[in-house]
């Protein structure tokens, strides 16, 4: 199994903390390790081959250090040379991987996600490796805890259990997601899959040709680069821009969904974050320089001076060298 881990992003969602040239998968947001790092480390104990990181060359050394620190022998860092979407980003990685070793299951994740049930999450996986094994493309579906409007859903056709996807849909509204989860057919869609080299490529030659032969050019032309490979610049830019689950996912028969009930959560916003971080017995999330008195269910983050706050709830205020944040907790996704 070789881990494909996408690592874009413009960096805006955690602003100011997050920047373009430093996003958030970059950070330390959970303990010592960035969530990039603690993507590839949460892998540790199961039999796979070393990542294949897919990123733009300006976060190129970014990565490269942070692998380095973490002891991540001899992986393979794709750097596209413009942004299109994740299929392609995904298609490249597959030839990438069939150039290193013959027909690899990939497992590809997210750089800025948090699972904190590490041993559900490995359970997932080999159930899932079992499906990809006998030519199904897999995605992670998750258990949902709430009726979320903030994610796109997958109806199974069986409940709580690997299952055919019936369908995948867009972010819906309250009304919409109550329905959802109360039925119990439905799944957030992680942005997590697994699947052979081959079918992906098989599957996506009957779908997007296009896309198929843009990426075979784009890997077969690449350029090494001390250790990054390039990806080359012409074959890629006349790519067409699609996301797997558009591309792929929501037209292929072989589509199975694996549940997913690991304490999942892609820290879209400052909100989630503060779902994500331990908190004190008032619901308050304190990191660096904070002083408080009177202040509920907040996030408060210190990186250079001393911030205080008297009386106030539901906010979220962030201090950088450069800027400072203040914004009620229901509106920091804006």
């Amino acid at each position: 199994m070789i881990p494909v881990v996408m690592s874009g992003g413009s960096g805006t969602r955690l602003w100011p903390l997050s920047r373009k040239h430093k996003p958030k998968q970059f950070l330390n947001l959970f303990g010592d390790d960035s969530m990039f790092q603690q993507t590839i480390l949460r892998l540790g104990g199961l039999n796979n081959s070393p990542p294949i990181v897919v990123c733009n060359e300006s976060h190129r050394f970014m990565v490269a250090e942070q692998l380095l620190e973490i002891d991540i022998e001899k992986p393979s860092i794709l750097l596209e040379p413009v942004g299109r979407n994740t299929a392609p980003a995904i298609v490249s990685a597959a030839f990438q991987a069939l150039s290193r070793e013959e027909d690899p299951v990939l497992l590809v994740l997210a750089a800025d996600h948090v699972i904190a049930d590490i041993d559900a999450f490995h359970q997932a996986i080999k159930l899932a490796e079992q499906q990809a094994m006998v030519g199904n493309l897999v995605t992670f579906g998750i258990v949902p805890t709430c009726a979320h409007t903030g994610y796109g859903y997958i109806q199974a056709e069986e409940k709580a259990t690997i299952s055919a996807v019936q369908q995948f849909v867009e972010k819906p509204d309250s009304a919409t997601a109550e329905a959802y989860l109360s039925s119990g057919d439905y799944y957030w869609n992680s942005g997590m899959f697994m699947f052979k080299a081959s079918v992906l490529i098989e599957e996506m030659s009957k779908f997007h040709p296009d896309i198929i032969e843009q990426c075979r050019l784009a890997v077969a032309n690449s350029e090494q680069d001390l250790d990054f490979v390039r990806l080359s610049k012409e074959a890629f830019e006349a790519c067409p821009s699609d996301s797997i689950d558009y591309a792929l996912m929501e037209k292929t028969q072989k589509a199975v969904v694996v549940p997913l009930d690991a304490g999942w959560n892609d820290v879209g916003s400052w909100s989630s974050l503060w779902e994500c971080s331990q908190q004190d017995e008032n619901n308050n999330v304190l990191k660096g320089d904070v002083e408080i008195q009177n202040v509920k269910n907040a996030y408060i983050h210190s990186e250079h001076r001393l911030v205080s706050a008297i009386g106030v709830e539901n906010l979220v205020i962030v201090e950088t060298a450069d800027a400072v944040m203040v914004a009620s907790k229901d509106q920091a996704q804006d």
